[in-house]
């Protein structure tokens, strides 16, 4: 493994690292798309912290969003999870 791919594949595991940002990725990745608006309830928390830690998982590339208005609708990247499993592989 390059130098880069590392530093790429450290950034998705930090990005994993919290048990809420673990918890949203599976929510999301389960769905064809979820709305921020939807992610309070079962995460039990307030839309700033929904907001910081779906910047993370979409700074690591392991979602995208598009914005309806006022909320963002969100995707898991199947290509980006992938790679990181891939990675863990023997």
């Amino acid at each position: 493994m390059s130098r880069s791919d590392a530093l790429d594949m450290a950034e998705v595991f930090a990005a994993l690292g919290d048990p809420v940002r673990l918890q949203m990725l599976s929510i999301i990745a389960a769905s064809h798309e979820v709305c921020s608006c939807n992610l309070e309830g079962p995460l039990a928390k307030s839309q700033p912290t929904i907001s910081h830690h779906t910047r993370v998982l979409a700074e690591a590339g392991l979602i995208v969003g598009e914005k309806r208005g006022r909320w963002t609708w969100w995707r898991s990247v199947p290509e980006r999870l992938d790679m990181a499993s891939r990675f863990l592989e023997p």
